[in-house]
């Protein structure tokens, strides 16, 4: 069974960041900038804690 992947990588800036993707390569979020790969690897381990049950909230 295929499943969506992080791909971290460095900017342009020489910032880590990091990209979600679906199971069909399709990129569905990106991260801010991180100064440290450290950081980074924090932010995408946040994600996959607190997206799981996250609720919609339509703001409009």
């Amino acid at each position: 069974m295929a499943k969506g992947k992080f791909e971290m990588y460095k900017d342009k800036r020489g910032e880590f960041r990091f990209r979600l993707k679906a199971t069909n390569g399709q990129i569905i979020a990106v991260s801010e900038g991180y100064t440290s790969k450290t950081s980074c690897l924090a932010g995408i381990e946040s994600v996959r804690k607190n997206a799981p049950d996250a609720d919609l909230v339509e703001n409009e």
